[in-house]
């Protein structure tokens, strides 16, 4: 069974003002040293228990790749310790340990032997593991002619011939097509169910939550969460997006301001609270960010005329308004919508310039209310689904500038009376065709 301990790890390295001076350090050792410590890690501290799917997360330099490698004990700490039980595979950068002037096979047997196999075992492996690469007749090129690509599948191929105690897993895969990254994932699901720890660093939010339980999150070099993956994936978002300083306070609901959803053409109120936090399906779970200028601050779900249903039926069509107060003027404003799966998967995300694909720009000044709406046929199958609202500024074909954006906020049930498998309804149509009829020459 595979058990990941890290206690206190930290890696540092040294910093010389000049050449000269790792030059006159090395020289003469007794000297004081002529170096500076810059810390990559510091106190590193989790334990990954057997069968557990944890992701690692963090912006570009967050440290991820560098905890991975002393996790493989490819580089060593420079303080603090890692435990591993278990036979580990790892798939850290791409190519790590082939030699481009060997063919794959040479380096499919010297990876393996790296993994603790004997070259009868690894003979006994290649079918399997070139059935698994797809690579063809390139198994017995150089390596130096592979794509990025076939580096990949070979190397994924190698790592897991056999399944591991524990998989480790970087951002290699990314490089892959669609077709073999899902068929590297289905091999990673099959070794999940059957025991395996997996450690997966990715940028994607969605591979994480998809694969992964639980998530840590890193940040110049420390933990700074770790807990749910779909909690940590937004924490991460909000790394690389910026997050609201701090919730409006709680206000008074008030009702009267969606009339307008029974007769849309009704003027808006001037009710600028935030109520949003009073509305039937509200998630006190949301994870709200943005940079400010604009504060969504209501919301209103109509399905087959009812408002706030407990139940949608499945490809009802259902309206998503949502209310927006403007801090500041924007010459541009984009309102965007996401839906999820409870697990955190993206189902689908728009906005209005997508929706509409009109050129001319929303403005705004400060002090406008706006409401905007977007309507969809809940193609889904039954079970319940996350709601996302949100505002930005600045060009829908060029850079966005999140203004507020209230992720996982809203939460709705779709119902169905007969379910599909999967979970979107594409309302495929069927016919039995009749036979072929042969003409008979007469």
């Amino acid at each position: 069974m595979g058990n990941i301990r890290v206690l206190g790890l930290g890696k540092a390295y040294k910093q010389y003002s000049s050449r000269w001076s790792r030059l006159a350090e090395l020289v003469d050792p007794r000297n004081k040293p002529r170096h500076q410590l810059r810390w990559v890690l510091k106190d590193i501290n989790f334990t990954i228990q057997s069968g557990e799917a944890v992701g690692i997360m963090g912006i570009n330099g967050a440290g991820k790749s560098t905890l991975l490698k002393m996790i493989t004990g490819t580089t060593q700490p420079t303080e603090g310790s890692v435990t591993i039980t278990g036979r580990v595979s790892a798939l850290l950068e791409l190519g790590m340990g082939f030699h481009t002037d060997f063919t794959g096979r040479q380096n499919a047997f010297m990876a393996g032997q790296l993994l603790g196999y004997s070259e009868e075992e690894i003979a006994g492996l290649m079918p399997e593991i070139e059935a698994f690469a797809e690579i063809g007749d390139y198994i017995d090129q150089p390596v130096r002619v592979y794509s990025s690509g076939m580096q990949v599948r070979l190397a994924f191929s190698v790592a897991t011939a056999v399944r591991p105690d524990v998989l480790i897993v970087d951002e290699a895969l990314s490089v892959g097509d669609a077709y073999f990254q899902a068929k590297c994932y289905r091999r990673i699901n099959h070794f999940k169910k059957n025991g395996t720890t997996l450690l997966l660093v990715s940028h994607s939010p969605g591979d994480v939550v998809k694969h992964c339980e639980r998530a840590i999150l890193l940040k110049k070099g420390s933990v700074v969460v770790d807990g749910a993956s779909r909690d940590v994936s937004n924490r991460y978002l909000d790394e690389l997006f910026g997050k609201k300083s701090s919730n409006p306070p709680a206000r008074k609901a008030s009702n009267d301001f969606y009339e307008m959803a029974k007769s849309p053409d009704i003027s808006i109120m001037n009710q600028q609270s935030d109520i949003f936090y009073t509305r039937p399906g509200y998630r006190k779970e949301e994870h709200r960010w943005g940079y400010g200028g604009a504060a969504v601050l209501d919301y209103l779900v109509v399905a087959d005329g009812q408002e706030y249903p407990t139940r949608i039926e499945g490809n009802a069509e259902t309206s998503f308004y949502f209310k927006v107060r403007f801090d500041a003027d924007f010459e541009s404003i984009v309102p965007g919508f996401l839906i999820k799966t409870i697990e955190g998967i993206f189902l689908y995300g728009t906005n209005s310039f997508l929706s509409t694909q009109k050129v001319e720009a929303i403005s705004s000044k400060a002090g406008d209310v706006k409401v905007f709406r977007f309507t969809v046929s809940m193609a889904l199958n039954e079970g319940n689904y996350l709601i996302s609202f949100g505002v930005s500024s600045g060009d829908p074909l060029g850079e966005l500038v999140p203004l507020d954006r209230r992720y996982d906020s809203v939460l709705v049930n779709v119902g169905r009376a007969v379910q599909f498998w999967g979970i979107v309804d594409f309302s495929a149509e069927f016919e039995c065709l009749p036979p072929a009829v042969e003409s008979v020459s007469r």
